[in-house]
């Protein structure tokens, strides 16, 4: 019983927290948040930086990839979804 009385008024505090803090403060303290009610976002989020250095090969991908991009030849989500799913059926 103390153990449902400590999160009541955890969660009590945290929502007077929330409701005191400014409104331009709302956004980030969503971001950090949120990580800990999704636990695929508390592992990324804690997952460390990538810090190996990108081939030749891929950042000339990257380059054709992000031209392709601008010159509006891009797939829809919808249509990659649609692929994803042909190819597995």
């Amino acid at each position: 019983m103390a153990k449902g009385i400590t999160t009541v008024t955890t969660k009590q505090e945290l929502h007077h927290l929330v409701d005191e803090l400014p409104d331009q403060a709302l956004p980030e303290a969503a971001r950090r948040l949120e990580p800990l009610r999704d636990p695929v976002l508390a592992s990324l989020s804690a997952a460390p930086p990538d810090d190996e250095p990108s081939t030749p090969e891929e950042n000339a991908g990257a380059a054709e990839a992000w031209e392709e991009y601008q010159r509006g030849e891009g797939r829809t989500l919808a249509d990659m979804r649609a692929a994803l799913n042909r190819r597995s059926a």
